[in-house]
């Protein structure tokens, strides 16, 4: 069977993993990339066209599949260049930088209804993660109760030069650039929220994006939500608690690229009301990181079998970048000030 050709439009460390992950895809061959600090030729031996210019890659390009791994501010534009080429489209988080961006590109699909597109929420894949959603669903430790939840980093960005500090580039700060991936978590295994409060500030690193946000949230189940997104952690950190009626699960640490965040660990928690609170606890450790390739081993079935995408689709971007303008907007002044124009 003949592969299916791919490009990559932004080829930084994002663009070079994926890179990296397709290839150990047997269906999958990239022929083509592009980014802006590369110079128009090709590499690996001849077989990969370079490109400086992603509407270049575009519009010259026969592909099957476009990988998006570009700035959020061009994201939403060169995904739906892609749906309006033909091609199938895999784009990273977040889908753009406001729903107005994502709206768009739901409409671009809309026209375009034979081709895939996929977001790259790729916390979903890690297997702490898989495992914790497969207890609740069991049904096993009973109903979630309650969730607290914390996603930080030591600081956004090089603050003097990086673009996820400059808000008409990023569209926001530590929770868009961050936080999105454990608001979708939340969603996961909370459903949707009706009620959202919040406090976001800047008050530290003086941008005009967040280094904070704080959000105490209820979902239509009634599972109340506790979560922080902060770039004033001083050493990063990933800790996800799930309170059940039976007992409780507590995501530790996460792989990742930088290694920064500790081991991977699942924590299992059984109510047992004679311990006098010390409950007999299971803890896994997970020492691969295989979300990268899972997510576009999926991706790559959906689009050979003609299956709809499930994980990681507009939907799911457009209602975790709704949640994620929900907690911004519930800060008052934050809103007045940053998103009620957007």
């Amino acid at each position: 069977m003949e592969k299916l050709k791919v490009g990559i439009a932004g080829y930084g460390v994002v663009g070079k993993r994926r890179h990296h992950f397709i290839n150990l895809n047997p269906h999958l061959q990239v022929v083509s990339v592009c980014d802006i600090t590369l110079q128009k030729g090709f590499i690996e031996n001849n077989s990969i066209k370079v490109y400086s210019n992603f509407h270049d890659m575009i519009s010259e390009e026969s592909l099957d599949v476009l990988f998006v791994c570009l700035t959020n501010d061009v994201a939403a534009e060169a995904t739906i260049l892609g749906l309006n080429k033909g091609f199938h489209v895999f784009c990273e988080k977040p889908p753009g930088r406001n729903l107005k961006e994502v709206s768009e590109v739901i409409a671009a699909e809309q026209k375009n209804s034979s081709l895939k597109l996929k977001y790259g929420f790729n916390h979903r894949y890690h297997d702490s993660v898989r495992e914790a959603l497969k207890i609740v669903a069991s049904g096993d430790m009973g109903r979630v109760i309650n969730i607290r939840g914390i996603y930080g980093k030591s600081m956004i960005v090089n603050v003097t030069n990086g673009w996820r500090a400059q808000r008409d580039i990023a569209g926001g700060g530590i929770l868009l650039d961050q936080g999105i991936h454990m608001v979708d978590l939340i969603r996961l295994f909370a459903g949707e929220m009706k009620e959202v409060k919040s406090f976001i500030s800047n008050d530290y690193w003086n941008l005009s994006v967040e280094d904070n946000a704080f959000a105490l949230m209820k979902s239509e189940s009634d599972v109340i939500v506790q979560f922080q997104s902060t770039a004033t952690e001083w050493r990063h950190r990933f800790n996800l608690q799930i309170n059940l009626s039976e007992g409780a699960l507590v995501l530790s640490g996460i792989l990742s690229g930088s290694k920064s965040y500790g081991q991977e660990l699942l924590t299992i928690y059984r109510k047992e009301l004679e311990s006098g609170g010390n409950p007999r606890t299971e803890t896994i450790q997970y020492l691969e990181d295989n979300s990268w390739r899972d997510e576009i081993n999926e991706f790559a079935d959906v689009i050979l079998k003609g299956e709809p995408v499930i994980t990681g689709s507009s939907l799911d971007a457009y209602n975790t970048m709704k949640l994620v303008y929900d907690i911004y907007s519930a800060d008052e002044i934050w809103h007045e000030k940053y998103i009620k124009t957007k």
